[in-house]
């Protein structure tokens, strides 16, 4: 048989694949996307979908159809810490952006909501538009290694359908094949941290659970349940999966004993007690039992192939940041493959995606295991310690309704634990201030100031920011008599350049750059009787908060990154702006 050429191979259909093949058919970047599955996701896996993330499916033409299926960012937020569904409740967290201060920053933040949408709705959106894009899709098709030359990757895939193996050659391969990935293990990418820390269950199940939720709508409800009559002492969560029919529950076992049989009626009564309710009408729909992990890879790439997702970073749904951080990564890769594919990028370009990914993919899974360790919080402001005495625990709830000091020390101790799982459901912060350090960002020559660098506390916060590496801040302008954000500027695998009234002469220095290195740079100018107009006056008090002027500019990347920025307007504008472009393509 014949080889298979293409630019990119994916491997994965997953939200890292399925984003990075849709960005690439975006681009006009031929591509191929593998997987070695019959169907696309069938379970809810993934679900919560943040700004960042939204922001990027808004530049990728799919915001719109995401929300058309998500369910909303005010039916999610009142997380519920209780004993069952049907039991005592002992406090709630507003969640996902809906405490009322927090909703604020967010809608400042971004012009995207987050939302909620589970990984067997996003996949099909993805992929229908990659494949209406120009990406090739094959179902059944299992990918068994690959060799590396100078000029391209050779892929040994089997077709699991007719049982033949043949060869697809690509330029670069790209392996979203999760958390068991090959491609990654191929690669010999190093690994840091460790897996199989704990174990969990999801039970996916069918229940009207309406008259338990009515009155608290949240995607999540967290059941302490001491001396469970199905799993010891514990705490299980109810995730509602399509409001408010379809649910999952998850429950740990004993990663030392194994995972348990998931009979029917094992399952079942874990639901039940969950619940609260034993004569609850439930259908099991699927169930699976999972390990908890806490590594992540220190090098995303070898060569030709790159990994993104779980590939490369491993770790528990806390904070809902897996899905996220898989998209993000094959944005910032996508454009690169682009630029360098047509000839205007060096492949130098292609070693900032690990300086730039790689510390974020850390930090999500260091974060996303200490909200899990954040939760025996809870249980010491019961005095239950390592939660191992049933009866102390129940004992300890029962008190609660008490009128002692005890009680009244254990109450303020509980509030003050389950508020500061803040840290887990309002991380604004962790979501929207990455950083990226590499060759593909032009430091500030006077080393301008960044509020990071300052903050008491950067995971809760969002703090916008200018500076080289930051993600440009979001602002409401208009333009021809519309509406829209500065992150709706640039885009569509362009640069863009943002400047003030003065700053006109920078139309011709982009005009230069693209004479001299074949790169398009859409440029705004913004202020009264231009273009663009700024009506609220916010990107004005965005730029004098960072000491920028009117003839300044900002240089944004194609995935809406800062790469440098300037207070004036060079007498030899086309020049700097060259050799900057320049040195972020990796062609300095």
């Amino acid at each position: 048989m014949a080889t298979v050429e293409t630019d990119v191979l994916v491997v994965g259909s997953g939200p890292a694949g399925a984003s990075m093949a849709l960005a690439l058919s975006r681009y006009g970047i031929d591509n191929i996307v593998i997987t070695r599955y019959g169907n696309l996701a069938a379970e809810p896996r993934a679900h919560i979908t943040n700004q960042r993330t939204m922001e990027i499916f808004r530049d990728l033409g799919v915001e719109q159809q995401v929300r058309a299926q998500a369910t909303p960012q005010h039916l999610i937020g009142t997380t519920t810490y209780c004993t069952s569904l049907a039991g005592a409740e002992l406090g709630r967290v507003r969640s996902w952006g809906n405490e009322p201060l927090v909703q604020a920053a967010h809608e400042l933040a971004s012009p995207s909501r987050i939302c909620d949408m589970p990984q067997y709705l996003l996949e099909p959106v993805l992929v229908d538009a990659a494949v209406a894009g120009g990406s090739k899709v094959r179902m059944e098709t299992e990918y068994l290694g690959h060799t590396q030359d100078s000029d391209g990757v050779e892929v040994r895939v089997r077709d699991r359908l007719r049982g033949d193996e043949y060869t697809i050659r690509a330029r670069y391969l790209y392996g979203a094949d999760g958390g068991r990935s090959l491609v990654a293990k191929n690669s010999q990418l190093p690994m840091t941290g460790r897996s199989g820390v704990a174990g969990s269950m999801n039970i996916v199940f069918r229940a009207d659970l309406s008259q338990y939720v009515a009155h608290r709508p949240s995607v999540l409800y967290w059941m302490l349940q001491p001396g469970s009559t199905v799993g010891g002492l514990g705490m299980g969560t109810i995730r509602m999966v399509r409001p408010w029919n379809l649910w999952m529950a998850m429950w740990g076992y004993d990663i030392e004993q194994g995972a348990p049989e998931l009979s029917e009626s094992y399952t079942r009564e874990i639901v039940r007690d969950l619940v609260g309710d034993p004569e609850l009408d439930v259908e099991i729909v699927q169930s699976s039992a999972w390990t908890v992990n806490h590594e992540s890879a220190d090098v995303y790439s070898a060569g030709r192939v790159f990994c993104g997702g779980d590939a490369v970073h491993r770790h528990p749904p806390s904070n809902g940041l897996g899905s996220n951080t898989s998209v993000q990564d094959s944005y910032n890769l996508a454009w690169k493959f682009a630029h360098v594919l047509r000839g205007t990028a060096s492949p130098a370009l292609l070693e900032s995606y690990t300086a730039e990914r790689a510390p974020i993919g850390r930090q999500v899974v260091d974060r996303a295991n200490q909200s899990i360790a954040d939760t025996s919080w809870i249980f010491e402001a019961l005095q239950a310690g390592a939660a191992t005495d049933a009866d102390q625990v129940r004992s300890a709830i029962e008190s609660l309704r008490e009128t002692t000091p005890e009680a009244e020390k254990r109450r303020r101790e509980l509030r003050e634990a389950i508020a500061f799982k803040t840290y887990e459901f309002n991380a604004h912060g962790v979501e929207l201030n990455q950083r990226y350090r590499s060759n593909a960002v032009v430091p500030d020559e006077q080393g301008g100031a960044d509020p990071l660098d300052s903050a008491s506390d950067t995971e809760l916060h969002h703090l916008p920011c200018t500076a080289p590496g930051a993600h440009l801040p979001h602002a409401w302008l208009t333009a021809a008599g519309r509406e829209m954000s500065t992150l709706d500027i640039g885009g569509s695998g362009r640069f863009a350049l943002l400047t003030g009234l003065g700053g006109e002469l920078w139309q011709d220095a982009a005009e230069t750059v693209a004479e001299r290195l074949g790169v398009r740079i859409e440029v705004a100018v913004i202020g009264p009787g231009c273009r663009y107009e700024d009506p609220y006056g916010d990107w004005a008090r965005i730029l004098e908060d960072d000491g920028l002027g009117e003839p300044g500019a900002l240089l944004v990347r194609p995935d809406n990154f800062v790469c440098y920025r300037t207070t004036g307007l060079p007498a030899d504008a086309g020049s700097v702006l060259a050799d900057v472009v320049a040195q972020v393509l990796g062609r300095a």
